[in-house]
């Protein structure tokens, strides 16, 4: 008898390890580390005007956020974890991706590019923004185009893509340009408004909401032209197919639904903090297309 009792009690805890291993295996590894902690961590930025900010009160806050709010909605659904905890890790260029990649952040909700470097790293999410790099100036500075910053102080953002075209501007037409790297956009912003830098290099949107958010958005203008366009994602766990396919599912339900676009006027096009700025930012053809046939796929 106690034999059999044994052999019942094994056979059914073997039946456990098997379901449990299989759920796991089925889930993938991010939401297995959610279901077992009873919590999700989300990374954001703190002056990636308006993906992902803080406000007056100093909270994070923006169109990546409200993105991820309703991943995080579909996550309790699909994990039966109605009081999933929701932590908030500030992230920048630089730590973005190894806390991405090490876990500590589940999926950044910020303002990132998808390249094909990047994905030997990281996955990200259909695209989510369509952007170009260009270069914003002070007005009373005279500059009008690429070609008159030869020999001149640039800034950009450590951990950026702009850190590579400027690298291959220099290099392709000979501009020697002596560039300085900042910690994030805020203070590259702010070394263009003190003259230390009379350029900052950087994707249009971010620079358009820096440029609002200034003390006089006036005084500040876009050179002529710019480089390569490219498109943002959320980014998250590489060779993690469930979680992409939960987060993927979420952002084309709203693309499809029209809440993605509603989102969009949110930010882009009516008034924000910590200024009530309104960016008057239409959504761009490039990024329309992806709303009607969404898509991760990017060429360089």
């Amino acid at each position: 008898m106690k034999t059999s009792t044994f052999s019942r009690y094994a056979a059914a805890g073997t039946l456990a390890l098997a379901l449990s291993s299989a759920w796991a295996q089925d889930q993938g590894p991010t939401l297995q580390k959610i279901k077992e902690t009873g919590s999700v961590t989300l990374g954001y930025r703190e002056s990636s005007v308006p993906f992902s900010f803080l406000d007056g009160q100093q909270k994070p806050v923006g169109f990546s956020l409200d993105l991820c709010a309703v991943i995080v909605n579909r996550i309790k659904q699909q994990l039966s974890l109605p009081d999933l905890a929701v932590k908030q890790v500030a992230v920048n260029s630089s730590n973005r991706i190894p806390l991405v990649v090490n876990g500590t952040v589940d999926i950044e909700c910020g303002g990132t590019a998808n390249n094909l470097a990047r994905q030997k790293q990281v996955s990200f999410s259909v695209a989510t923004f369509a952007s170009q790099p260009r270069w914003l100036v002070r007005v009373d500075s005279g500059l009008k185009q690429p070609a008159d910053l030869k020999g001149k102080t640039v800034v950009v953002t450590q951990g950026s893509n702009a850190v590579g075209f400027v690298r291959a501007a220099n290099d392709k037409e000979k501009l020697g340009m002596n560039v300085i790297q900042a910690k994030d956009h805020g203070e590259s912003m702010l070394t263009l408004s003190n003259g230390r830098a009379v350029a900052f290099l950087e994707d249009d949107i971010l620079l358009a909401g820096e440029r609002a958010n200034s003390r006089d958005p006036a005084a500040f203008a876009f050179l002529e032209g710019g480089y390569d366009p490219g498109y943002y994602g959320l980014m998250f766990k590489k060779d993690d197919a469930p979680f992409k396919a939960l987060v993927d599912g979420v952002l084309m339900g709203m693309m499809k639904d029209g809440s993605f676009e509603q989102a969009y006027r949110k930010w882009f096009e009516s008034p924000i903090p910590p200024r009530n700025v309104n960016l008057n930012f239409p959504v761009p053809e490039r990024l329309r297309e992806r709303i009607a046939s969404p898509s991760d796929k990017v060429d360089f």
